[in-house]
Order: C-alpha cells, then structure tokens, then sequence
C-alpha cells in the first residue's frame, strides 16, 4: 500500500479515481456510515463527507478536494502552501483533510494530535504551524506548533485520551481508502471523483477544478 516515500507531481492528466465497489469499507462507527456494496458514488460520498474529518467548506462550494497527506512529507508542505493559494482565489473549493501518516511514528503522532485539536475548534491553526515545520518531527516539535496554534495543550492531551478510538477509526479508514485506490505515497488529491498523485502547483490545481466543474 505504502512505501514511506513521497511522490512528486507524476503528470497533469488526471486519471478517474479508483473507487473499489466490490469491497468494504467496514466503516461501522457512529462518525461515518459505510457505502452500499457495489456502489462507487457512495464510496465517493463517504470519502468526501466522513465527518470526522477536518475540512474547510466555504458557503456554495461546487468542488471538494481530499488531500491525503503526512506532516512529514516535504512535499505535503509544498502542497500546502498551493491549495491555500488556491482557495484565495477561488471561494467555491472544499478542502477535506485526510491524514495519512506513513512516515513513522511521529507522523502518527502528528496526525493524531491533529485531530484532536478538532475538538477544541483547533484544526486549522494546528494544521497551518505543523506543515511550517521544517525538517522531521518529534514529540518536542509538535508540542512546540501545539503552542504556536494557540493550542490548549492540556486539554490536547485529554482529548488524545477520551476520543482514541474515533481518532484511531477516523486514521483507519483513510489507510482503507488509500490502499483501494493503490496510493504510493504523499501527497494525493482526489479532485472531484479524480485522483492527482503529488505536489501539484496552484495553476495545476485550477486546472484540475475546472476539469471537475465542465464534466458536472
């Protein structure tokens, strides 16, 4: 499924997603519902609206964007700073935010963390202060973006605690997701019901999103 390395941008021809109708997501938890057998465009729903996911859903959005990323990965960081571009320019792009920690330990850590920061309406900073750090993580480096985002850290623990098992299934079902659609490494958007491998600048990303919005 994975290999531990990120991919760069492999191309500009986006490729339809590989959505796997005949298997299970065996998502069975309160935080989302798993697709009907045999039935891609709910997989796609689910993919895209698992709420326990972050996301950043501007008021009459007509794309959504899955990012698949690890903090770790450079080109994740890259990425980062290109969909923020992206949404400056375009008010009409949802971002849904799926980590996928490959990297090891400390991007599970990451990842983990970030997610619990949801529960204290603190994703977003959390978020931003992870991907502006540079070089590899450790448990030191993410108390220290914890605290740049303003980040209860206390309460962060607690959360770590009380909400391991949806953060945990919430990490699980994006590692399914990534393994039926035969995802290499990070970073990977799935634009639309398209996939795009790799760090993909801001003009490739309008493409893209133009792509999605004339074959709707």
């Amino acid at each position: 499924m994975m290999n531990g390395r990120s991919n760069g941008f492999r191309g500009r021809v986006l490729a339809p997603a590989l959505f796997m109708a005949s298997l299970s997501l065996g998502i069975g938890t309160a935080a989302a519902q798993a697709p009907q057998a045999n039935d891609g465009a709910g997989m796609l729903k689910s993919l895209q609206n698992d709420p326990a996911m972050p996301s950043v859903a501007p008021a009459g959005y007509d794309v959504t964007i899955v990012v698949f990323s690890d903090y770790q990965c450079p080109y994740c960081r890259k990425l980062h700073g290109s969909l923020k571009q992206l949404m400056r320019q375009d008010r009409k792009v949802r971002i849904v935010y799926r980590d996928w920690p490959i990297f090891g330990a400390a991007s599970v850590e990451a990842a983990r963390s970030a997610l619990a920061a949801r529960y204290q309406g603190k994703h977003a900073a959390f978020n931003e202060a992870l991907m502006a750090t540079s070089g590899r993580l450790d448990s030191q480096a993410i108390q220290l973006a914890a605290q740049r985002a303003g980040v209860d850290v206390k309460r962060l623990k607690s959360d770590l605690v009380s909400h391991k098992g949806d953060i945990d299934a919430a990490l699980a079902r994006t590692a399914r997701f990534a393994d039926l659609m035969n995802l290499s490494g990070t970073p990977a958007l799935v634009i639309g019901s398209y996939l795009l491998p790799g760090a993909a600048t801001p003009e490739m990303l309008g493409d893209a999103v133009a792509m999605v919005r004339k074959s709707s």
